[in-house]
């Protein structure tokens, strides 16, 4: 189930998803979105997250930083998140660390906000339903924007470099970015990592990450085919870059929606 943000909030926030899981996930691949994500148990299920080997039950709320590494996903049956989707220039305007510090990490929402995140949480699951619930998240997003004002200027460049990272298509050239906007490589590159969480360069091998992956999963064109088409230098190379952020081959991947039906999008892919 989706919900979207308030006006205030929707050019930093993609959406809201409510997702029960109907049966028991084990080891199941889930990839790096290109998001940051806001993530909030709503039931008494348990979910484990393993990233990069590191092994991390759910908390009542906790925030998964941008992914660049293989990472799997463990949910017992019936267990519902409540789940905000940040843009990527974004991050940088709700939490008060740097983005970097979050990066390939799940981390209790408990450590950044301390016992505020007592009083949100209690008063979220004290909600009726669950559009009451999504105006608790709201409120507490549009609180935590409000409170810095001063990051906006940073994020409307970062917002502007990331969509010309987006329109590039199959190509990306650092130099010829710090040019356009008249900043020097380094600034861009510092910007990103705390803005961010990852570099200009790795937020756009994500982007095209995920444009293959959609294409191998919805399609079945070759793997060269969709090589090409998404920039990369060739299938070997396709594969490679796959792997490092699944884990996984691009094959199996294929093989697991169809072989398991609906799980194993369902585990990589929240939809929304």
């Amino acid at each position: 189930m989706q919900f979207f943000p308030s006006d205030i909030l929707r050019p930093y926030v993609k959406s809201y998803a409510v997702i029960t899981i109907d049966k028991d996930l084990k080891d199941e691949v889930f990839y790096p979105s290109g998001y940051v994500d806001w993530v909030i148990n709503i039931s008494e299920g348990v979910a484990t997250t393993n990233i990069d080997g590191r092994s991390r039950r759910l908390p009542q709320v906790e925030l998964l930083g941008h992914l660049t590494r293989p990472s799997r996903l463990s949910v017992s049956r019936g267990t519902s998140i409540l789940i905000a989707r940040i843009y990527p220039h974004a991050g940088g305007l709700f939490f008060p660390n740097p983005m970097a510090e979050f990066t390939n990490f799940a981390t209790d929402a408990y450590g950044i906000f301390s016992r505020e995140i007592d009083d949100f949480y209690s008063g979220l699951m004290e909600a009726g339903s669950l559009a009451e619930q999504v105006g608790a998240l709201d409120r507490f997003l549009v609180e935590k924007l409000k409170k810095n004002e001063r990051r906006y200027r940073k994020s409307a460049i970062v917002h502007e470099v990331c969509a010309h990272l987006f329109r590039t298509g199959d190509a990306f050239d650092s130099e010829a970015l710090s040019d356009s906007y008249g900043l020097s490589e380094r600034y861009i590159q510092q910007l990103f990592v705390d803005t961010v969480g990852i570099s200009p360069t790795a937020l756009f091998s994500v982007h095209r990450f995920n444009k293959s992956l959609q294409l191998v999963l919805a399609s079945d064109r070759s793997l060269t085919s969709i090589a090409y088409d998404c920039g990369y230098y060739d299938q070997a190379h396709f594969i490679r870059e796959f792997r490092k952020f699944t884990g996984i081959t691009p094959f199996a991947a294929r093989a697991s929606l169809f072989a398991g039906g609906e799980d194993f999008q369902q585990a990589v892919n929240i939809g929304f």
